[in-house]
């Protein structure tokens, strides 16, 4: 597996590139496509997904400039209801990326539509290695609840919904 963070510090923006058996994927990708681009041709690595964890409020991704570019498929998931071709997608769906497992996690509550992303090589175990959170998980907080006003919740009915998925994803994967 090959697996790498960009971190953009002006914005406190992460995202990831993530590659197996040539094929990669692009994880919340910053506006300026190049660096993805370079970096999986570095690494003999097409890209094939574009996966965003949520919709970002704080800053304007290059999602559509990179499938524009590679051919990738831009995953959001369901609750997304974005209006330009995606593929959906909800809570256990799966997709391959080379010999890696991408399974995907409903988490509302940073945004109504957010997904974590589990990353699993069968190779090595049937337990996820990696998880990327997006902004409804950091280490020692958690995304803010506030932000979707504009999407008729409730800064209360998002916190709610932070709860229940970090409660409930925690005791779902613990057995």
């Amino acid at each position: 597996m090959y697996f790498k963070q960009f971190y953009l510090a002006c914005l406190a923006h992460a995202s990831y590139v993530i590659g197996s058996d040539g094929e990669a994927v692009v994880v919340d990708p910053q506006r300026d496509v190049d660096e993805y681009i370079d970096e999986a041709n570095a690494h003999q690595l097409k890209i094939k997904y574009i996966i965003e964890t949520h919709l970002h409020a704080d800053f304007v991704s290059g999602h559509n400039e990179l499938a524009e570019r590679t051919g990738a498929t831009i995953v959001f998931g369901a609750q997304a209801g974005v209006e330009f071709e995606h593929l959906a997608v909800k809570d256990g769906d799966e997709i391959k990326l080379g010999n890696l497992v991408l399974r995907f996690m409903e988490t509302p509550g940073h945004t109504p539509e957010g997904i974590c992303l589990l990353v699993i090589d069968p190779s090595i175990s049937d337990q996820p290695q990696k998880v990327l959170t997006g902004d409804t998980l950091f280490i020692g907080d958690v995304g803010r609840p506030d932000l979707a006003g504009g999407k008729g919740f409730t800064p209360q009915q998002m916190a709610a919904l932070m709860y229940d998925s970090l409660h409930w994803q925690t005791f779902a994967t613990a057995g």
